[in-house]
């Protein structure tokens, strides 16, 4: 059984858990299910908005896909979030991010 089937499987039991959704939309990008990640992100996001590492990797993707204004956006909201959280790694992180989006305008 692949990850993506036994991620599946997890989520039957669990289908909210975010830990298991950014796993599986981290699976989905590796096979450029790119809208299937982004949809699993974004649905952590709504629910849990203090599930600080779905934001860099939905800007990451947004990115990717072209749309480098809104992952900027989404950049800043997981700044806020981090820096709410007291969580400097990730606000760093988030930060580079986003500075390196907005050199590529």
């Amino acid at each position: 059984m692949g990850r993506i089937e036994k991620l599946l499987e997890y989520m039957r039991e669990s289908d909210k858990d975010s830990f298991l959704q950014h796993a599986l939309a981290l699976e989905y990008i590796k096979i450029g299910k790119d809208e299937d990640a982004r949809n699993l992100f974004n649905e952590i996001l709504k629910r849990e908005p203090t599930y600080i590492g779905s934001y860099y990797h939905l800007g990451k993707l947004l990115e990717r896909v072209g749309d480098r204004p809104k992952a900027i956006r989404v950049y800043e909201r997981g700044m806020e979030e981090a820096k709410r959280a007291g969580d400097n790694h990730a606000y760093n992180e988030l930060m580079g991010a986003k500075e390196d989006a907005e050199e590529e305008d």
